[in-house]
């Protein structure tokens, strides 16, 4: 089994009893949990956006020249998880597809890419988070545009309700992807064990975590999740990448250029300080 480099261990995590419908998910804030899911091989982490805010960080908007890993992403902006935000340009600057959080544009550019995730929502009643199909009936960017003010397009791999998107094929990678699940949970997904994208919807879809939708965010070793909640601590990046890292040995996660972070919202640290 490829291992994950964990600098802290997982120590004090409430498990929900058995019978419950959280069944299987680990504990780690108000909101925030943690499952294992084909055979150990991918690390799931569910966010209930209602009380944590998902935000971007990058060298678009830092003026900087080189990335960060999603660790150091995370120490200087104050994340308590960390995923990529997408692939990127040679520029190593630039997502590939249209990106823009809040009046920040890092990319113009709308690709063919049939998955868009959105979130900031401009009216109180719209969903915190919600993952879009371009090709379905009534669905446009200019749309979502209207109703949220992060919007970020992404290679599809899941389409709502639940139907992959991806034949089986050789290539293979280390991946890192978004998901949604049925009750409009932001997922994190991580494996550095590399899958087809065809193997890995079919284990995602079959794991019993309630996926309706997934979008490609990067994969083989440029791939990377950071959490860091309280005393618990995981830093995951990938490897392996067919026709470009063919191998387990990478030691270190690569500094990347974009990524997306997730804060407690200040509503919620307010409703606990009282």
């Amino acid at each position: 089994m490829r291992s994950l480099f964990i600098f802290a261990a997982l120590v004090g995590i409430f498990v929900h009893p058995a019978g419950d419908a959280n069944a299987g998910w680990q504990s780690l804030a108000p909101g925030m949990e943690t499952r294992l899911v084909a055979d150990a091989k991918i690390t799931i982490v569910r966010i209930d956006p209602k009380l944590w805010e998902l935000e971007f960080a990058g060298i678009s908007r830092t003026g900087e020249l080189t990335g960060h890993t999603a660790r150091e992403w995370s120490q200087s902006h104050k994340f308590a998880v960390a995923i990529n935000a997408g692939m990127y340009h040679t520029d190593a600057k630039t997502h590939v597809g249209f990106l823009r959080i809040g009046e920040h544009i890092n990319s113009s550019q709308v690709t063919k890419y049939q998955s868009v995730a959105a979130f900031g929502p401009r009216d109180a009643a719209l969903p915190p988070f919600r993952i879009f199909d371009l090709d379905a009936p009534g669905v446009t960017l200019q749309g979502i545009l209207k109703n949220y003010t992060s919007v970020a397009q992404n290679l599809r791999l899941i389409k709502r309700p639940g139907a992959s998107q991806w034949g089986q094929q050789e290539k293979k990678w280390s991946e890192a992807a978004l998901g949604e699940d049925s009750s409009g949970h932001v997922l994190f997904i991580f494996s550095r064990s590399p899958f087809s994208m065809h193997d890995l919807n079919r284990e995602l879809l079959s794991a019993g975590i309630g996926l309706v939708a997934a979008q490609h965010l990067e994969g083989g070793p440029e791939a990377q999740l950071y959490l860091h909640v309280g005393k618990i601590e995981q830093e995951m990046f990938g490897s392996f990448e067919t026709s470009f890292k063919e191998n387990d040995a990478n030691p270190a996660p690569w500094p990347i250029p974009n990524v997306l972070g997730v804060r407690l919202k200040q509503s919620a640290v307010s409703q606990r300080g009282r």
